[in-house]
Parts: structure tokens; C-alpha cells; sequence
């Protein structure tokens, strides 16, 4: 036997190099059916809460950074809990007439990863999405969210005013349910920028929307986001890509 699928043939002289021959063009076949198959895609969820529309300025950018490397992308906004009545006062903007569908803790689970976006209350994420993530006990109780990777994006009132704070103080939501955080530390270049007012750090990308909201996202800031977006889902795809390789 030469090979595992060649006989040898005696007195034949070219027995070894057809049994080469034939040998290569079945891994060339092997190679090109596996070729063939196309890489699984990562299937990224943003889910995002928004009042006066900072938040969404900045998860459109997150959504348009994930799909430009090809990722499943799919944005969802998380329901509000104010009466209708306190949001008209409020002047709410965002969060009375949502673009997107309201996510429930089931569509997680189809996720690799998920950016969360929220404004900052008092150095953590507001009451909409903390009831949000205390209806996720359900999936606790089954470890459905454990090795999926998570992110976090926010606005504040200053400079100062729960950038850090808000994506740390979700930490123990994320520790919980075994999510693994990606922080984009200085992977962009306008991170930490000091040239005008703006947002973003290590954590995540974010915006300085002033006490009264009159403030929007800088150039900076949206192209963090856009970054922050790209690099998640770049990061997500590289593991989803190598387990099921």
C-alpha cells in the first residue's frame, strides 16, 4: 500500500508519482470544500435606552461601525417605564417615538456580543435599563449569557459626570451573568482628546450633553463610537471565527 487509498502496482514505475499525484488533488479538493464554507459571522446586538437622543446619535454610530466588518447587527431600543404624560414635560424625544424594537431578555441569547448604551443617572445607568436587566433573572438561572462579550457607550451631563462611573458601577451585572467586558482603552487615537469638550475613555465612547441637553455628540465623539463598534465586533468575530473553526 502507498498512501491510504492507493494500491501499488509491482513494475510500475510511475506508481509513486501518480499515488503524489492523486494524493494532492484530494487535499485540493478537501481544501477547496472547506474553503467553501463560509466563516460564521458574529451576531452583534445593540441595545440602547435614550431620552433626549444623545444615546441614539451615538448607538447609530456603534451599529454603522459593526457593520462594516460584516457582522449580524441587530439594534434594539429598551423600553421605557415613564408614563407618556411625564415624558411630554420631559420634552423626551428618543424614547417616546423608538426607531428600533423594543428588546426582550430573549433576544440576548442569540448574541455574541452586546453593546449597551445608556445615559448616565447619578453615576450608573438609568431605571429603564436597570428594570431591564433585573428582568434578565431568567437567564441567570440557566447561565445563558455566560462567555458572551459585552461593551458599554453613555452621555453625561459634564466632563466629569459619569463617563467611567456609569460602565463600572455595571460591572456586577456583567459579573453575574459570566459577560466578558471589552474596553477599547486608547485603540483610537481621539480617546482622551483635550483640543475641544468631549467624551469617550477607556471604557467606551461618550458624549457631554450639558445639564440642559443643549449639547450634541462631536466629531470626536461619533467617531469614537463608530470605533468603538468596529473594534467590538472585530474582536467578538476573531473568537466567534477561531471556536468554530
Amino acid at each position: 500500500m502507498i498512501g491510504d487509498n492507493h494500491v501499488a502496482v509491482p513494475g510500475s514505475p510511475s506508481v509513486l508519482g501518480l499515488s503524489f499525484s492523486v494524493s494532492t488533488e484530494i487535499a485540493a479538493h478537501k481544501y477547496q470544500r472547506e474553503s467553501a464554507v463560509p466563516a460564521k459571522q458574529p451576531v452583534i446586538i445593540v441595545a440602547f435606552y435614550s431620552t433626549y437622543g444623545h444615546i441614539t446619535a451615538l448607538a447609530e454610530e456603534v451599529i454603522k461601525g459593526a457593520e462594516a466588518t460584516g457582522a449580524i447587527v441587530k439594534p434594539y431600543f429598551i423600553k421605557e417605564t415613564l408614563p407618556e404624560e411625564v415624558l411630554t414635560k420631559m420634552y423626551a424625544g428618543s424614547s417616546l417615538k423608538p426607531k428600533y424594537p423594543i428588546i426582550t431578555p430573549d433576544d440576548l441569547v442569540e448574541a455574541d456580543g452586546i453593546i449597551f448604551g445608556a445615559p448616565t443617572r447619578y453615576g450608573r445607568v438609568p431605571a429603564q435599563v436597570s428594570a431591564f436587566f433585573d428582568a434578565t433573572g431568567a437567564l441567570w438561572a440557566k447561565g445563558a449569557l455566560v462567555g458572551k462579550f459585552v461593551s458599554l457607550f453613555t452621555s453625561a451631563a459634564g466632563q466629569h459626570s459619569g463617563h467611567e462611573s456609569t460602565a463600572i458601577s455595571t460591572f456586577p451585572f456583567f459579573a453575574h451573568h459570566g459577560l466578558v467586558y471589552v474596553p477599547i482603552a486608547y485603540s483610537e487615537p481621539a480617546v482622551g482628546g483635550l483640543e475641544e469638550i468631549q467624551g469617550g475613555s477607556p471604557y467606551g465612547a461618550s458624549t457631554v450633553a450639558a445639564a440642559d441637553g443643549h449639547l450634541q455628540p462631536t466629531a470626536n465623539d461619533l467617531k469614537i463610537a463608530t470605533h468603538q463598534g468596529k473594534y467590538f465586533a472585530d474582536f467578538v468575530g476573531t473568537f466567534v471565527k477561531g471556536k468554530s473553526a
